[in-house]
C-alpha cells in the first residue's frame, strides 16, 4: 500500500510553532530545535504552512518568490537541513503549495499590470469593465473578485483578498512556470504538497455571471454556494479536476513517490472527481465534515458509514478537526479533554489519514483577540464585527484566534520565544504545557502520543477495512477493523453514563483511557472513554 495512505500528518504554522531569534516569530531554526519531540509524539508527516518569500498580508499565503525563503523564517541553507534532519528521523515533508494566486508583489504580477503589451500580462486573469465591473462573481471573502487597476485601465480577478491575485492557467506559460516550482522542490526532496484553494484554479472561460443563491454564510466543506450566489463559473470547473490529473501525472516521476492533498469543498462528488475516477487525480483531499462534528455516537457512526461507501478503496478518507482557518475544537467541546480524547481516537482509528494541527496534542485553546484587534486580514475587513456576535453565527473571521504561539513550557512567553510574540501567548499553566503534560501519564498529549504510536505500529490499523457494530447503548460506538486474521475493535463512549458491554473472548487490550477496564466477563466504559481490543477473528 502507498505510503501516503498509511500516514499521519502533523500541521505545523511556522510563525507560531518555535523562534530561535527573540523576534517573536517562529522560523526554521526553531523548528529544527523541536524535531525530537515531534519524533517523540510519533508524527510521520508533517506538513508546513508557507515559509517562502512573501510581503506577509495573507501571513505566508500570498507568495513574491516560490523559491526563495522569506528571511522572517531563516535562510535556504536552513530549509535544506530541515529537510534533511527530518528525513533521517524517518519523517516525511509535505510543503502548503499556492498554485492559485500570487501576492500582487510578486515579479510576474508587477510586469503583468504594467502593460497590456507585457509578455507576462496573461500570467493572470484581465478583463475591460466598461465602467462597471466584468461580472457578478463573488469571492470567498464575500466581496467582489475584481480589482480594478488604473494603470491598464482594467480589472484583475481574485478568488481570495484583494491582494491575491489569480493565475489564469489557460495559459500554457503559467502551467510551465509552475510546474518548474514544484520540480524545484522535489528536487530537493520534499514528499509532497498541500495544494491551496486547489477547487478555484479554473474560471469559466466565459465569464459568464453565476446564478444566485439564497444561502449567505459559507462553511468550510460548502465555499460553492455562499453571500447568495452558487460559484458555478468560479469554481470546481471540470478543467480543474482534469488539471489534478496532470499535476498527479507531472510529480509521480520523483523517485520518493509523492503526493498530494487538495483544499478543496463541495458534495461528494466533486471531492471524488478531484481524486480521479481511477483514482488518477489528487491522492488526497480534506474532509471536512469532522470540524462541524455533533458530539454523539450517531454523528460518528455515520460519518464512518458514509466514508465507507462513498469513498471506499481504492481511495481514502481524511480525518481533519482543525487547522489555521478555523476555531479550535477544544474551545467547541468547552474546554473538556475527556471529549477531546474520545475524538481524537476517533479520528486516529478510523480507516484514514488523521491530519493535527499543532497545539491540538495539548489542547491548545482558541484565543479571544477582537476583530478590531485583528491582524488577520480578514478580521480587518470585519472589525466592526464583534467577536461574540461573529461566533453566534457561527461564522469564523478571526483566525489569529487559532493561530497562537506553541506552548512549550512554564518560562518566559511559555518557551515560544524570548522576544514579544507576534501574537499575544496569554494566561499559561503549567498543564497547559508540552512539558507539563509529558510528566502527568493520563495527559492529552501523553493521549495523542499513544495514538500516533499505536496507528504507526499497527498494520491493521493502517491498512484494514473498517465496519460499524452495533452496541447495547445509543452513546456507544463501536468499530471494528480488519486486515486479512487480524482484528482492531474500538468502543467510544460519548454518554454521560458508564456503559457496559460483553468481553470478546480471546482479545487483548491493545489501549485504553478514561477509566476504561476489563472486569471478568465485561468491560466498562465510564463517561467520554473508550478502549481499543486487538481480536482474532474466526477463518
Amino acid at each position: 500500500m502507498e505510503w501516503w495512505k498509511q500516514t499521519s500528518i502533523y500541521q505545523i504554522y511556522p510563525w507560531s510553532f518555535q523562534d530561535s531569534n527573540g523576534d517573536g516569530i517562529g522560523d526554521l531554526q526553531g523548528i529544527l530545535g523541536r524535531l525530537d519531540q515531534i519524533r517523540d509524539l510519533g508524527v510521520e508527516t508533517i506538513w508546513f504552512s508557507p515559509f517562502y518569500r512573501s510581503p506577509g498580508e495573507d501571513f505566508g499565503y500570498d507568495i513574491s518568490d516560490y523559491t526563495a525563503i522569506d528571511p522572517r523564517f531563516g535562510t535556504m541553507e536552513d530549509c535544506d537541513k530541515l529537510i534533511k534532519e527530518i528525513h533521517k528521523r524517518k519523517m516525511r515533508v509535505v510543503l502548503d503549495m499556492v498554485m492559485n494566486h500570487t501576492s500582487d508583489k510578486h515579479p510576474w504580477f508587477l510586469e503583468s499590470k504594467s502593460s497590456k503589451e507585457n509578455s507576462k500580462r496573461d500570467f493572470y486573469i484581465w478583463r475591460k469593465g466598461n465602467g462597471k465591473k466584468p461580472n457578478n462573481w463573488i469571492s470567498m471573502v464575500g466581496t467582489s473578485g475584481w480589482n480594478y487597476d488604473k494603470t491598464t485601465d482594467e480589472y484583475f480577478y481574485s478568488n481570495f483578498l484583494s491582494f491575491q491575485p489569480d493565475l489564469n492557467y489557460r495559459n500554457p506559460n503559467v502551467k510551465k512556470a509552475m510546474f518548474g516550482v514544484l520540480d524545484f522542490w522535489l528536487k530537493k526532496g520534499v514528499d509532497g504538497f498541500r495544494l491551496d484553494i486547489f477547487n478555484s484554479i479554473y474560471k469559466d472561460e466565459s465569464f459568464r455571471d453565476n446564478p444566485s443563491s439564497l444561502r449567505y454564510f459559507p462553511t468550510p466543506d460548502n465555499h460553492d454556494e455562499a453571500f447568495f450566489q452558487k460559484k458555478t463559473y468560479n469554481l470546481n470547473l471540470p478543467e480543474s479536476f482534469q488539471f489534478a490529473k496532470e499535476v498527479r501525472k507531472h510529480i509521480s516521476k520523483y523517485k520518493q513517490k509523492p503526493f498530494l492533498i487538495g483544499e478543496v469543498s463541495g458534495s461528494d462528488k466533486v471531492l471524488k472527481s478531484f481524486l480521479g475516477e481511477k483514482g488518477d487525480g489528487l491522492n488526497l483531499v480534506f474532509q471536512f465534515e469532522l470540524i462541524h462534528f455533533d458530539y454523539h455516537a450517531k454523528f460518528f457512526k455515520d460519518l464512518l458509514e458514509k466514508n465507507e461507501k462513498e469513498f471506499q478503496a481504492p481511495f481514502t478518507p481524511t480525518y481533519v478537526l482543525g487547522n489555521h482557518d478555523q476555531r479550535r475544537y477544544i474551545d467547541r467541546l468547552g474546554g473538556d479533554i475527556r471529549k477531546a480524547k474520545v475524538l481524537s481516537a476517533f479520528q486516529f482509528l478510523a480507516r484514514g489519514v488523521p491530519i493535527v494541527y499543532y497545539g491540538e496534542e495539548i489542547g491548545r485553546k482558541e484565543g479571544r483577540i477582537a476583530n478590531f484587534l485583528g491582524k488577520d486580514p480578514i478580521a480587518k475587513m470585519n472589525r466592526f464585527v464583534p467577536l461574540f456576535l461573529s461566533n453566534l453565527l457561527g461564522i469564523y473571521i478571526n483566525r489569529d484566534n487559532c493561530r497562537l504561539p506553541m506552548l512549550w513550557d512554564t518560562v518566559e512567553n511559555a518557551g515560544f520565544s524570548k522576544g514579544d510574540p507576534w501574537l499575544p501567548i496569554g494566561k499559561v499553566k503549567v498543564t497547559d504545557t508540552v512539558i507539563g503534560q509529558r510528566k502527568k501519564e493520563d495527559s492529552l498529549w501523553n493521549h495523542y502520543k499513544s495514538l500516533f504510536h499505536l496507528r504507526k505500529e499497527s498494520a491493521v490499523l493502517k491498512e484494514g477495512t473498517v465496519r460499524t457494530k452495533d452496541t447495547n447503548h445509543s452513546d456507544l460506538l463501536c468499530f471494528e477493523r480488519v486486515l486479512g486474521a487480524k482484528g482492531i475493535t474500538v468502543y467510544l463512549n460519548f454518554g454521560e453514563k458508564e456503559s457496559s458491554e460483553p468481553i470478546i473472548k480471546g482479545s487483548k487490550v491493545l489501549y485504553k483511557f478514561g477509566g476504561a477496564a476489563v472486569l471478568g466477563d465485561v468491560f466498562q466504559l465510564p463517561p467520554h472513554s473508550g478502549l481499543v481490543l486487538e481480536t482474532k477473528l474466526k477463518k
